[in-house]
């Protein structure tokens, strides 16, 4: 399917976006959806040129996560070949992660989806640490989650599984799937339809490539065989993707990931564990570190059961993990300041000479 023009409201674009490009003034700009991000090069939906790439003013000054990615809406000069992209409109929701190989640098992996599956495998995969890691950074990029329970072919009974993730998912919907069968299949397409981005993640092989060949209804991505060793499927999708739905809305497939870390927190860890957050607000210090203080009311809850220790651990890891980076992250926020201020002070110097020659 080659989205047009006319499909921009099927794609997502809403007046959060025109909006802002009402605010540009530029009437040779048209909206596009970034459909794929390159070295350089985008893939675009919604326009006609196919191909685009950033203005050299964006290049200069994009850095970082302000570049666009998978679901990225851009306003382009368009001649049908290749577009320019002048202007990155303004995210409605983002997932922002610790990039691999540092403890600091941020990520992009998707702009603007509206509802992420978070993609466990009933063999294998299934952790219900990586599922409360995976809710945390989902509920902070301001999308809403769906737990996807995939390959439930290979298992004979479900419900111990569900029973695992029950107390990690909070009300969080669980679908169970089977992208081999067609299983739940549509009970999950019930997330997705016109002017809707789904977006899929979690840890290589757990079927993400196949739930999106059930979902489209031809195989349009590559399936890798299920290793002996494991019982898992190789990792097969190598970068993120926009793909329209045939039943509308897009889908953004993403590469499996190893770990998927935090590195800032706008309340998406208290939202993943609602539950230790509700408990905090009995306790009789609003500071409380629910260690050894009187009145804990989340150690109250530990030793009588209403918690397990588990749980508990995970909320504290996932706390010290965006606090860490904040740390290291500071340092550096301080030492531009401090370079700034030596700037400012310098020229302040320079100015006060100057009139005491006069």
């Amino acid at each position: 399917m080659i989205a047009t023009q006319l499909d921009l409201s099927d794609l997502g674009y809403s007046p959060f976006f025109s909006s802002q490009l009402d605010q540009i003034q530029r009437p040779g700009l048209v909206p596009a959806r970034i459909a794929a991000d390159g070295p350089g090069i985008y893939a675009l939906l919604g326009c006609r040129a196919p191909l685009g790439e950033l203005s050299g003013r964006l290049r200069h000054e994009l850095h970082g996560t302000e570049r666009p990615v998978a679901g990225d809406w851009v306003a382009v000069a368009d001649d049908g070949e290749r577009a320019i992209i002048h202007h990155v409109l303004r995210r409605r929701t983002a997932m922002i992660r610790r990039a691999a190989d540092s403890d600091v640098t941020a990520q992009a992996i998707a702009a603007n989806v509206d509802v992420f599956g978070l993609v466990s495998s009933a063999n294998r995969d299934l952790n219900p640490r990586r599922i409360e890691r995976y809710l945390s950074a989902v509920w902070d990029s301001g999308a809403s989650p769906v737990i996807v329970l995939n390959k439930v072919d290979l298992v004979e009974d479900v419900w111990p599984l569900l029973e695992c993730i029950e107390p990690v998912a909070l009300g969080v919907p669980v679908v169970q799937v089977s992208a081999l069968t067609g299983e739940g299949i549509e009970t999950l397409r019930t997330h997705v339809g016109p002017g809707t981005t789904l977006g899929l993640v979690g840890s290589s092989g757990v079927g993400k490539s196949s739930l999106i060949n059930r979902l489209l209804g031809v195989d349009v991505q590559h399936v890798s065989t299920i290793r002996e060793d494991d019982a898992r499927g190789r990792h097969t999708t190598t970068r993120r993707e926009l793909i329209p739905l045939p039943g509308g809305g897009v889908l953004i497939d993403t590469p499996g990931m190893r770990e998927l870390g935090l590195i800032e927190d706008e309340g998406g860890v208290d939202a993943a564990f609602a539950d230790i957050a509700g408990l905090a607000l009995a306790c009789r210090f609003n500071d409380c570190r629910h260690e050894t203080e009187p009145g804990c009311a989340v150690q109250k809850a530990l030793v009588s059961g209403a918690l397990t220790k588990e749980r508990l651990q995970s909320y504290r890891k996932l706390q010290r993990e965006v606090a860490a980076a904040e740390r290291k992250r500071d340092p550096v926020l301080a030492a531009d300041e401090r370079r700034r201020w030596k700037t400012i002070a310098k020229e302040y110097r320079a100015l006060e000479k100057a009139k005491g020659r006069r």
